[in-house]
C-alpha cells in the first residue's frame, strides 16, 4: 500500500476547501496532486499543476464528515463526486482513500448517485471491491480521448481502454460510462478514432462526449509546450464547435450518446437526469426515446414558494427568480448556489448574466453562429 503524506502549508487555499459544488455533484477532494500531466487539466486554474505526488489534506474520516456536514448535502439525493478536481482516484495510494470513502458512505445506507472519473488502471480486484457496495448508485466514468500527442496528453489511451474492458467483464451492479473527452477539432476527430470510440462504447452502459476546457492558463501551457493553437480564443465554458458535434453524432448513428454527463449517468441507472436537462429540449434530441420519457415524467415545473425556499437556503435573493417551462433564472449567483437548487429540483437553474443560448447546449460560442 502506498501511504500518502499530508499536504504542506504551501497548498493553495482553494485546495484546502475539500468540498465544492460542481455541475455533476458535490465534490470531495481531500487528496491533491497528480503525475499524469494532462495538459488541459483544471489544476492549472488552482496553481497546482506542478504538484505531481498526491498528498492528503485531511483524513478520510474527517473528509467524509465534512462532506456530509456541507450545507448543500441531502441524503439520498445530492449527487456526489470523489477526487475529480486535483488527482486521479485510481492512482496508487489514492485509490485506498477512494475505497475508504465509498465504503464509509455506503455503510451509512446512503443511496446518493456517486461519480468516480478516471483514466488510469482499474483492475479486476478493484471492480470486485466496488461491487461489494450495496447502497450507493455508483458510476465509474472512464475518460478516453485517443489523443496521441504527448504534449497534450501523455497518458496512453490504451490504459483507459483496458480499464473499460475490465469493468465490462467483471462488474454487475456498478455502472460505467465512456467519458469521451476532450474532443478537439482537428486533433482527435479522425475517422479511425471515431470508429474506435464506437467500438469502446459497446463496453459501457452509456457514452458522454464533451469538448475542451480552454482557459487562459491552459492555453498558455500549450503555447509553452509548443502545441499549435487549437482555438483563436479562450472561453469560460467548454468548446465544442457545431461541426465537430455533428461529426460525433453522425458517427454514432442510433447508438446511445449523450451531450451531458448527468444524462449518461441517468441512462446507465434508468433514472431521470438529476440536472433537469429535459427542460432544454434541444439537448435531448439525440437521447433514446425511453430515456426521454423517464426524464419527461420527472420534469415538473416547481412551485414558486419551494424555489424561493431553496434560493434562501443557498443565500440567493428570491425576488430575482423567474420560472418558465425550460428553466429557473436567478441573478447574482455562483455555480454552487445554482447547482444546489438544480439537483434539489431536477430542473435547470441559470444565472441571468450568463444566458444559455438556444441550440448551444450550454457550451462556449466558439464555432457557433
Amino acid at each position: 500500500m502506498v501511504k500518502l503524506r499530508m499536504a504542506g502549508e504551501s497548498l493553495p487555499e482553494i485546495l484546502r476547501e475539500v468540498v465544492d459544488y460542481r455541475k455533476s455533484g458535490l465534490s470531495l477532494n481531500h487528496v491533491v496532486g497528480c503525475p499524469l500531466d494532462c495538459g488541459y487539466c483544471v489544476r492549472h486554474l488552482f496553481d497546482n499543476y506542478d504538484m505531481k505526488k498526491p498528498h492528503l489534506v485531511m483524513s478520510d474520516k474527517e473528509a467524509v464528515e465534512t462532506l456530509l456536514g456541507h450545507w448543500a448535502f441531502r441524503s439520498h439525493n445530492t449527487p456526489l463526486q470523489l477526487f475529480n478536481r486535483a488527482t486521479d482516484p485510481f492512482l496508487p495510494g489514492v485509490k485506498d482513500h477512494l475505497f475508504a470513502c465509498l465504503e464509509a458512505l455506503d455503510a451509512k445506507g446512503l443511496t446518493n448517485p456517486v461519480l468516480v472519473i478516471t483514466r488510469w488502471h482499474v483492475t479486476d480486484k478493484d471492480v470486485a471491491r466496488l461491487e461489494r457496495l450495496s447502497n450507493l448508485r455508483l458510476t465509474v466514468l472512464i475518460t478516453w480521448s485517443g489523443i496521441g500527442d504527448g504534449r497534450i496528453e501523455p497518458v496512453d489511451s490504451g490504459i483507459a481502454e483496458r480499464s473499460l474492458a475490465t469493468l465490462a467483464q467483471h462488474k454487475m451492479r456498478t455502472k460505467t460510462v465512456l467519458y469521451w473527452r476532450p474532443l478537439i477539432a482537428g486533433v482527435n476527430d479522425t475517422d479511425p478514432l471515431l470508429r474506435r470510440a464506437v467500438e469502446l462504447a459497446a463496453l459501457a452502459d452509456a457514452t458522454a462526449f464533451t469538448g475542451l476546457f480552454y482557459r487562459a492558463q491552459i492555453k498558455a501551457h500549450f503555447e509553452a509546450a509548443g502545441v499549435p493553437e487549437m482555438y483563436d480564443t479562450v472561453a469560460r465554458r467548454k468548446i465544442m464547435p457545431r461541426e465537430l458535434e455533428r461529426k460525433i453524432i453522425d458517427a454514432f448513428g442510433s447508438r446511445p450518446l449523450f451531450r451531458k454527463t448527468s444524462c449518461a449517468v441517468a441512462f446507465a441507472h434508468g433514472m431521470a437526469d438529476y440536472n433537469g436537462h429535459y427542460g432544454i429540449r434541444e439537448i435531448c434530441d439525440i437521447c433514446p426515446a425511453a430515456q426521454a420519457a423517464i426524464c419527461g415524467r420527472s420534469h415538473i415545473r416547481p412551485e414558486a414558494n419551494f424555489v424561493a425556499a431553496l434560493a434562501a437556503a443557498a443565500g440567493l435573493d428570491a425576488s430575482t427568480i423567474q420560472i418558465d417551462e425550460r428553466k429557473i433564472e436567478v441573478a447574482g449567483s455562483v455555480e454552487q448556489q445554482r447547482y444546489f437548487m438544480q439537483h434539489s429540483l431536477n430542473y435547470q437553474v441559470h444565472d441571468r448574466a450568463q444566458p444559455h443560448h438556444l441550440g448551444w447546449h450550454g457550451r462556449a460560442n466558439v464555432g457557433w453562429d
